[in-house]
């Protein structure tokens, strides 16, 4: 199984990048794991939130394969403790066959189609977050799952 990180727009913040890169990197020992980037919208001021999110929506479709199994961040979606997100990535790895697709979503959410084409959707927080700052805080609980699946002591009680 590998795992899928797909976003909407780039982050332009250095801080950010290199940190994401760095959970990347050691995710990279206990799975396979790529972020896939969806470029921006291209004059989003003509376009309603729903056209936008519906552009979105396209962009997304076009780059999930056969077989994935997607779930959505979504401040509507279930939330876990770290030890619980670890949990569920275990069964995760023992349920789906290709690739477990977590997408982040543009300003607006997503576009109905991508909520009825997903499996699931969890919640990283009741609070909102930066599209930016969601991306991190997502790869290092990833990553946190995989050190308590493995006994590591990265986690503390």
């Amino acid at each position: 199984m590998k795992i899928s990180l797909l976003v909407i727009g780039k982050t332009d913040a250095g801080y950010f990048v290199d940190a994401i890169r760095e959970y990347e990197n050691r995710l990279g020992h206990y799975i396979p794991f790529e972020m896939q980037i969806i470029p921006d919208i291209k004059n989003t001021k003509n376009l309603s939130e729903d056209q936008q999110k519906e552009k979105e929506g396209d962009l997304i479709v076009k780059n999930l394969q056969t077989g994935d199994y997607i779930v959505l961040l979504d401040e509507r979606g279930k939330e876990f403790s770290s030890l619980q997100f670890a949990s569920y990535i275990e069964k995760k790895t023992h349920t789906v066959a290709k690739r477990l697709v977590f997408i982040i979503g543009g300003p607006y959410g997503f576009a109905e189609t991508i909520y009825n084409r997903a499996s699931e959707k969890i919640s990283l927080s009741k609070m909102t977050f930066s599209h930016q700052m969601i991306r991190l805080i997502f790869i290092e609980q990833l990553y946190r799952a995989m050190t308590i699946l493995n006994n590591e002591p990265y986690h503390h009680e």
